[in-house]
């Protein structure tokens, strides 16, 4: 069967690359796509294509740009099961999440922030006693670099793409290479949208050669990254000399605090989804040589696979007991379906406990007692919190963590404050 090859797409056209990557479908581990394995040369290309687009598009108005965008998500719904089965094959999730989930996601990334930019608002202050008044205007920053994680391909690609072009820059984004082909199918969509040449352009490939470029390129003005803490903290080193806005979204490792009144009915299924969405059989190993207990999965029950899918990449959900808090399982944020479950006494205890990680993106609780809920929220060192739900997000609001999990936020007031620049304006009469 002949493989997939894709393309990078700068200045509204596809390219071939010289050189190209195996990306492999996790179900079987063979390789199916051929990913270009781009560099300083195709990032700088991607550059002048935006800049070049810079001026036409940030000069649109936010109404033009938003019909653009809602023609956008409209194919992208119209292609939709196309799209799911693609990313299904791609990243491994099922189709049923990529076809209810990521995708309808994806396109509403597009129709939220078509919808956002209508209703933004600047400040006006007088000072009569002066004769003065001010006012802020925001202006699009330029061309922003966009790196998304192999995780939620295409969810998350959009969700950076969408706000960027929204506020009038243009764009260079560069997808996993693991995980690249709804972010090509994605290409494919952009001119029967409407968007000018350049505006969006999508280079493929890896962090150390094209990731390196774009967040160390000096006519790149900013960077909105989502991956690991240790690739989060080069990205910062990288474009500090060139003093570019940051926001990035990095590691995490939720708790899940379940208290005694907690509604096991509502809380188990949930819990048990949120535990094991992701797809490290290392970090079993070492918690059994920690003297941890494995409940079940990894090393306890078989795992029968078809005949075809004996080399993929699957793992049984495995739960582990019996785990110290200083262990790395507790510690470290695991690709996988991995959970620890571990007792606790008291709201002050948990709540330490609970803070007693170098991350801060999320955590869940689960009680039916509403100050409980609010003290212990409160206190949570996370950027978002949960209570007695997971997963449920007003786009509005701000998304975003503490700590190692990252720098700044993301959201509708937040996107369009980090993709714009604010300008004080003052005017004597």
């Amino acid at each position: 069967m002949a493989r997939l090859v894709l393309e990078n797409y700068i200045g509204g056209q596809f390219f071939p690359c010289s050189t190209y990557l195996d990306s492999y479908d996790p179900s079987t581990g063979e390789p199916y796509c051929k990913v270009p394995d781009s560099g300083r040369e195709e990032v700088e290309a991607a550059v002048k294509a935006a800049q070049d687009a810079f001026p036409g598009w940030s000069a649109t108005s936010p109404q033009e740009r938003s019909a653009i965008m809602s023609k956008l998500a409209d194919l992208i719904e119209e292609d939709l099961e196309s799209f799911a089965q693609a990313e299904s094959k791609d990243q491994g999730k099922t189709i049923t999440f990529a076809r209810t989930v990521d995708i309808p996601r994806a396109a509403y990334n597009f129709r939220f922030f078509a919808s956002s930019i209508l209703h933004q608002t600047t400040e006006c202050t007088q000072m009569d006693h002066m004769g003065c008044m001010h006012y802020t205007v925001r202006t699009p920053v330029g061309v922003a670099g966009l790196i998304s994680p192999w995780n939620l391909p295409l969810y998350l690609l959009t969700w950076k793409i969408a706000p960027a072009i929204a506020c009038g820059n243009t764009v260079i984004a560069k997808p996993s290479e693991m995980t690249s082909v709804t972010a090509w199918m994605l290409c494919k969509l952009l001119g029967k949208a409407g968007f000018p040449p350049g505006v969006v352009n999508v280079v493929f490939g890896s962090g150390p050669k094209v990731g390196d470029a774009l967040v160390s390129h000096p006519e790149v003005f900013l960077i909105s990254f989502t991956g690991s803490t240790l690739t989060g903290q080069r990205v910062m080193e990288r474009s500090a000399p060139y003093c570019k806005k940051l926001s990035l979204e990095l590691g995490g490792k939720n708790p899940a605090i379940v208290f005694e009144d907690a509604n096991l009915d509502e809380c188990i299924p949930v819990t048990v989804r949120s535990s094991f969405a992701n797809q490290v059989k290392n970090y079993v190993k070492k918690a059994q040589a920690e003297g941890a207990k494995i409940l079940c999965g990894e090393g306890m029950d078989p795992l029968v696979l078809p005949a075809r899918n004996k080399s993929g990449y699957f793992m049984l959900p495995t739960v582990i007991a019996e785990v110290s808090d200083d262990s790395c399982c507790m510690q470290d944020e695991i690709f996988g379906p991995v959970t620890c479950v571990t007792v606790f006494g008291t709201e002050e205890e948990v709540i330490r406990r609970a803070n007693g990680i170098k991350y801060g993106l999320a955590a869940t609780i689960w009680s039916s007692d509403v100050g409980r809920v609010h003290r212990v929220a409160k206190r949570l060192q996370s950027g978002l919190v949960w209570t007695n739900c997971w997963l449920i997000r007003d786009l509005n609001l701000p998304f975003g963590g503490m700590k190692a999990s990252g720098v700044g936020r993301e959201g509708a007031k937040d996107s369009y404050e980090f993709f714009t620049e604010v300008k004080t304006i003052t005017i004597k009469h």
